[in-house]
């Protein structure tokens, strides 16, 4: 038996921390890999956020959630928007009340325009946005990419804010298969149960 893939691992920290009501965000809705697996963790009591700056991306994920049975899905709110204004777009209400925010950062895969990739500005925005809508206890993911053009950047900067987190406002932990540096990785921020003010 091997080590869980990165993006496995992800889902197994959120689920240990997710329950069903519970409002939770896709950063990156993609393919909608993740923002299906956060709908059946919340349930129709709760609601599940997608963001992605690609149409394209959206309506696959809506394609996705269409295999869930209308009575089990929660509220759910397809943001054609980038992830760096997440803390605006999502309702008042949600603020400091969310459980989850994932990250698979990178391209669209199967796109015809790889060229469209996240990118460190916006994601590092986005990243300090989860925090602030993060309730205590709760966890961002971030799945990083360094194997193509500028993810290894952006691997890179996102690893150097997560590190120069303040310990009493959250933890982070990095989940990485040391023999190939071009290997997806992990990186996981788990906010204080009682954060400092």
């Amino acid at each position: 038996m091997g080590f869980l893939s990165v993006l496995s691992m992800a889902h197994k920290w959120i689920a240990e921390r997710t329950s069903p009501g519970d409002i939770v965000i896709d950063a990156t809705a993609g393919g909608g890999v993740d923002t299906l697996m956060l709908a059946g963790l919340v349930g129709p009591k709760g609601t599940v956020y997608a963001f992605d700056i690609q149409q394209e991306a959206l309506d696959r994920t809506r394609g996705r959630l269409s295999s869930l049975p209308q009575n089990e899905l929660p509220e759910i709110k397809l943001m054609l928007e980038s992830h760096a204004r997440m803390a605006e777009a999502v309702d008042r209400s949600a603020i400091g009340q969310v459980s989850t925010v994932m990250f698979n950062l990178g391209y669209l895969p199967g796109s015809s325009d790889l060229t469209i990739i996240t990118e460190p500005a916006s994601t590092l925005a986005a990243l300090d946005a989860a925090i602030s809508l993060l309730r205590p206890g709760g966890i961002v993911t971030c799945v990083l990419y360094p194997g193509h053009p500028g993810g290894a950047e952006e691997a890179a900067r996102v690893e150097e804010w997560a590190a120069q987190l303040p310990q009493v406002l959250a933890q982070a932990v990095i989940y990485r298969q040391l023999q190939r540096t071009t290997a997806p990785y992990l990186i996981a921020i788990e906010k204080r149960p009682n954060p400092a003010r």
